[in-house]
């Protein structure tokens, strides 16, 4: 069948998202049947993902989603091969996509969630809307990891995005700003954790270790060294642990205060940045 429109082949287009040509070759081989021309299409896409397994995925972005009438949400790495790609409108829904479904199911490995159904398209996997944009823009594509946080959340996600944070409070949340206002906070910072105990003790140890050698170069006596250590510690936690860190927005205040004034507990925060763990 060759007399196929271009009504149909626009049609076809506007549901997968594949080449013109591609489109029209599915619905030569479907004999015109739509329904048959997209399943051709995404067992192409298919075999362009399989093609592809073994290529590195160096580039990426991050995404979240938070539900807040069922207070789950989550923050997912997403990967792809090339910079271009990774900013392409598409690959930005798909990551989109994929951090929803991250948030609303029950899987805990990035391998399961290719499996989950979709929530709003039960017909089709995870990996089948992967293998969609894998045939648009022919990389191999991957969620590469993600964490399902639950209760009073909030999210932030650079505008590239590079990197984004995630976190759960405790209270209630009258200005939704706070919480993105801290979320940018630790994407600017960076913390290492997020109270003092949070700090593993091999972490401690090396910067305890540091400081002294720091301050027993100043050739003071062992008292006054043991106190200018002590003091290079503080400068490290306040640098270092987020409730101690300087506000980036208002330095004359802590995070913790900032928290404590707004009333609410900070129980958990996740960092995440392409290609850093």
């Amino acid at each position: 069948m060759s007399n196929i429109s271009a009504a149909a082949v626009k049609s076809l287009r506007d549901r997968t998202n594949a080449p013109m040509m591609d489109c029209k070759a599915a619905l030569i081989e479907a004999n015109g049947d739509m329904e048959k021309a997209i399943e051709i299409i995404r067992k192409k896409n298919s075999a362009i993902q399989v093609a592809k397994g073994d290529r590195e995925t160096a580039e990426g972005r991050i995404a979240a989603y938070i539900n807040s009438a069922k207070h789950v949400g989550a923050i997912l790495e997403m990967r792809c091969e090339s910079a271009p790609v990774a900013k392409n409108e598409h690959f930005v829904k798909l990551a989109d996509t994929v951090a929803k479904e991250a948030a609303l199911g029950l899987v805990t490995t990035p391998e399961a969630l290719l499996s989950q159904k979709l929530h709003d398209h039960p017909t089709q996997t995870v990996n089948d809307r992967i293998g969609d944009v894998v045939g648009i823009l022919r990389e191999k594509m991957k969620p590469e990891r993600f964490t399902r946080l639950s209760g009073v959340l909030g999210s932030y996600c650079h505008h590239n995005g590079s990197l984004g944070v995630l976190i759960q409070v405790e209270g209630n949340v009258t200005d939704q700003q706070i919480l993105s206002d801290v979320c940018m906070h630790i994407a600017a910072r960076n913390p290492v954790a997020l109270r003092r105990e949070d700090v593993s003790k091999e972490v401690i140890d090396k910067e305890l270790d540091i400081a002294k050698t720091q301050a027993a170069a100043t050739g003071k006596p062992a008292n006054i060294v043991e106190k200018i250590a002590e003091g290079k510690m503080k400068t490290w936690f306040a640098e270092n642990v987020l409730l101690e860190q300087p506000f980036v927005k208002d330095d004359s205040k802590t995070v913790g205060d900032l928290l404590k004034g707004a009333g609410l507990k900070l129980v958990k925060f996740v960092y995440y940045k392409v290609g850093v763990r």
